[in-house]
């Protein structure tokens, strides 16, 4: 009996294109062949990460099937399958060993019931939602990344909802529904205010019309067919009769990504990125910003600087302010080269340090004399502040660079006036290399859109939001809200009880026998994250080393892609498009993509 042909399978599906390699126990490699070309395949980078998975177990399922009857095949994928579809794989060429084996045994389905979009109309709207961030890769969807998106999460639950239609469910394709989003958050950035806009499906049937005339005069042929109801009436469906877009998205969703309201008649040219006027962040932090130390292990403070652990909140207000009105932010962002950017001028309307009420915490262990602010009276600690900023739009990391720099000053490393030294670029055309703040405190807590008589700060659409059922009945917005909420308080609580839990019991030991007690060797540096980072001798942001001006990273990044500098790719439109043109025809004439021959 001849052996069974050992397969291995290699995939490599954010490539645009999945290799298989078939290996003999004699470790002789068939000819690896790429089905992209020829097979007409999707581009795994749009993909969703579900589906990829799916893929790849259609793909072991089928080899596992063939390698146990033996023999030595190529497999052919084809585009699209999932692993519930048994035709993932097409049949073995004809002179395959095991041409002659029966084709695997199908499974039965249950026929799913399909939802043409023939017979429904659309409706344009805006939708605003909110996330918590901890857990994904921001919210644009990323070909690349362990974690998923929110836009990736979004997508799985349109098509579920069949609220839109796309030809592949698995490739994810914005552009089918005229989508549009407020705002690009990072990694771990959570939002509360949203927005985004596209047309899905609606309640609004499409009414079927018959004896169509087909022409004029005696005799003339009618046809059946159907005429959009909404060609015939302009009128909108009715909010109360159309569907439930937040119920609908939310039961699909996972629980820490909610549609909160939406809304059902964006202005005529509604763009949820362009025609937003103002942005509102808000970064979140605790005072103490981390847990102080008896002044015994505290490292040399010169005078004036605030007790380790504490900030000083005046300072910080003092700072935040001169963040307000139009000023070139280059030191305050990170420059993405790809973008292409060289205005990097934008207006703040008002920037400020402010308590978040009744956030305060009772941590018994904070009330020792020698661990609290020289002269500060007991109280409920640790409170909750946050650094509030409104403008028009922002820079890459914009406000995690200037949180950075508000909390440098808080601990008293840096006087207020740094802020100005680093909006003067005349003085200062190359940003030092401080540290970004961390980004999990940060939320894009609003997004207002203009609107006739609105006052400031106020949104001027008509958002719908939930009814009395759908926010407080079962599995409603604050029912399920809540129960993160208990959730996490828990995990808050449980926390808060170890820690005392473990400096009482402390507290009774001192003066016992330990090991010796030394100072710190030098200041610890907070950048908003759940502990300190130790700096040694702390260096000015001043004297810092200098990063590379905008103008020499799009250079860079412009002649990589084989532009002449970045004025050429900025003049050239869309590179990305001039690039793949240029690989396709071989580069032609000077292999400059963005230049013109000779």
């Amino acid at each position: 009996m001849k052996p069974p042909t050992l397969l291995c399978l290699r995939l490599r599906p954010l490539q645009g294109a999945s290799r298989i390699a078939l290996r003999t126990p004699l470790g002789l490699a068939c000819q690896p062949r790429t089905f992209a070309t020829a097979m007409g395949e999707p581009d795994y980078n749009k993909w969703t990460k579900q589906g990829l998975v799916e893929r790849v177990k259609a793909l072991e399922a089928e080899l596992a099937q063939r390698s146990a009857g033996g023999g030595e095949t190529e497999v052919h994928v084809r585009p699209g399958a999932s692993a519930s579809a048994p035709e993932a794989v097409r049949e073995a060429p004809a002179d395959a060993e095991d041409a002659d084996m029966p084709p695997p045994r199908k499974k039965q389905k249950k026929e799913k019931k399909e939802i043409s979009a023939a017979n429904y109309s659309t409706r344009f709207i805006a939708l605003k939602l909110a996330y918590l961030g901890k857990n994904y890769n921001g919210f644009e969807m990323q070909a690349q990344g362990g974690a998923s998106t929110i836009e990736e999460e979004l997508w799985k639950a349109l098509v579920k909802s069949c609220l839109i239609f796309p030809k592949d469910p698995q490739e994810i394709d914005f552009s089918i529904c005229e989508y549009s989003k407020c705002g690009r958050t990072d990694r771990g950035v959570s939002a509360f205010g949203q927005v985004i806009a596209l047309r899905v499906r609606s309640n609004k049937p499409v009414r079927e019309q018959n004896a169509v005339t087909a022409g004029g005069g005696e005799g003339d042929q009618t046809a059946t067919g159907t005429v959009a109801e909404e060609e015939q009436d302009d009128s909108p469906c009715p909010v109360e009769d159309e569907v439930a877009y937040c119920r609908v998205l939310n039961r699909l969703l996972p629980p820490d990504i909610r549609i909160l309201a939406w809304c059902p008649s964006p202005p005529p040219g509604f763009s949820a990125r362009f025609s937003c006027r103002e942005r509102q962040y808000r970064y979140f932090f605790t005072q103490p910003a981390f847990a102080p130390a008896p002044g015994a292990l505290e490292g040399p403070r010169p005078e004036g600087r605030p007790k380790e652990g504490w900030l000083d909140i005046e300072a910080m207000c003092e700072a935040a302010r001169l963040f307000e009105g139009e000023h070139d932010f280059r030191n305050f962002c990170k420059v993405d080269a790809s973008k292409q950017i060289s205005n990097f001028v934008r207006r703040v309307f008002a920037a400020y340090v402010t308590e978040v009420p009744d956030a305060e915490s009772a941590l018994a262990y904070l009330q020792r004399p020698e661990l609290r602010p020289d002269g500060a009276a007991p109280g409920r600690a640790p409170k909750v502040y946050s650094f509030n900023v409104r403008g028009s739009a922002f820079l890459w990391h914009q406000i995690r660079h200037m949180v950075a720099v508000l909390f440098l000053v808080g601990q008293g490393l840096e006087r207020p006036s740094v802020v100005r030294q680093l909006l003067d670029v005349s003085a200062c055309p190359r940003r030092p290399g401080y540290v970004l703040a961390d980004e999990t405190p940060l939320v894009l807590w609003d997004c207002v859109f203009p609107g006739e008589g609105n006052p400031e700060g106020r949104d001027a659409l008509g958002w719908v939001w939930p009814g009395e059922e759908d926010l407080h009945g079962r599995g409603g917005l604050v029912n399920h809200l809540w129960r993160g909420w208990r959730e996490r308080k828990m995990d808050e609580l449980l926390a808060g009880r170890l820690l005392g839990y473990a400096a009482e019991r402390a507290d009774r030991a001192r003066g016992g026998v330990g090991e010796k007690q030394r100072p710190a060797a030098g200041p610890k540096v907070f950048d908003g994250g759940n502990a300190p980072a130790s700096a040694g001798r702390y260096v000015p942001v001043m004297e810092r080393p200098l990063l590379p001006a905008p103008e020499d990273v799009n250079n860079k990044f412009a002649r990589q892609k084989g532009f002449a500098d970045s004025a050429a790719m900025r003049a050239a439109g869309s590179w990305r498009e001039v690039v793949k043109a240029a690989k396709a025809a071989g580069a032609g004439g000077d292999g400059q993509p963005g230049t013109e021959p000779g």
